[in-house]
């Protein structure tokens, strides 16, 4: 019996040990990265069809934990109109410091060069304490 807990233990172990190392070389392999005090980023862009896939990784660099990270993304035409918005609610709903965890969002239209994409990132970070901060980030990036 206590083989038995040893090989099942070990083959859970191995499991997520696999998973954070694959979170963490997708975390430096996607293409487009950004990054701030608070999170890394890092994603590519999928094409399916007449939609778009934002799919990436992000990384917790300054709290001991985040809670209800949301995710947005917003495709802007080169007029500056809104052409679609979407959101990537993330679960696990808390993230340890350093923790790294995917997100993925779609977008009912296909991108065009010129046009932007608004990245809006929400959460609620602690150290742990009373309290904690809730916090709101949003960058830009040109689609090639």
């Amino acid at each position: 019996m206590r083989k038995l807990w040893l090989f099942l233990l070990t083959i859970f172990c191995s499991g997520c040990t696999t998973h954070s190392d694959v979170n963490s070389e997708r975390l430096k392999s996607l293409p487009y990265h950004y990054s701030q005090f608070d999170l890394a980023l890092a994603w590519e862009i999928k094409q399916a069809g007449m939609e778009t896939v934002v799919e990436g990784v992000a990384k917790n660099l300054r709290y001991a934990y985040m809670e209800g990270i949301e995710i947005w993304v917003t495709a802007i035409d080169a007029a500056g109109k809104t052409r679609a918005r979407n959101v990537c609610f993330v679960i696990p709903h808390q993230i340890k410091q350093d923790g790294i965890f995917p997100f993925d969002i779609k977008l009912p239209i296909p991108l065009e060069p010129g046009m932007m994409l608004k990245f809006t990132y929400k959460y609620n970070g602690s150290d742990g304490g009373d309290g904690g901060v809730n916090w709101m980030q949003t960058f830009d990036w040109a689609v090639p």
